[in-house]
């Protein structure tokens, strides 16, 4: 029987994601006019739902806008030009800096 990860959600809410990035919810709605790869699904009312993938998204846009800079346009230049090449750079500055916390972490521990 596979396990299942009680953190594992299907859908997160525009303030979930506005809070695990540190933004406003209205940022997150003016990146999705702004970037058509954000597509949260909408129920009733405009309640947003973001999947797995559309928080990824987002992470990727951060990183790229709020972390290195980059104007929108740029960034949605990146994004179309070199795709692969920017997921693949993004994912492995976010595994080294979780390792970072990791050895930080295990540094506090031995010193403290």
């Amino acid at each position: 029987m596979m396990s299942m990860d009680k953190d594992l959600k299907l859908f997160y809410s525009i303030s979930e994601v506005a809070e695990m990035f540190g933004v406003n919810p209205s940022l997150l709605r003016f990146w999705e006019k702004e970037f058509p790869q954000i597509a949260p699904k909408t129920i009733g009312r405009g309640i947003r739902q973001y999947r797995k993938e559309d928080v990824e998204m987002v992470g990727l846009i951060y990183h790229l806008v709020k972390e290195k800079g980059m104007t929108l346009p740029g960034a949605r230049q990146k994004l179309k030009d070199n795709r692969e090449a920017t997921v693949r750079n993004f994912e492995i500055v976010t595994r080294l800096k979780d390792i970072k916390e990791e050895l930080l972490a295990i540094k506090k521990e031995l010193d403290g």
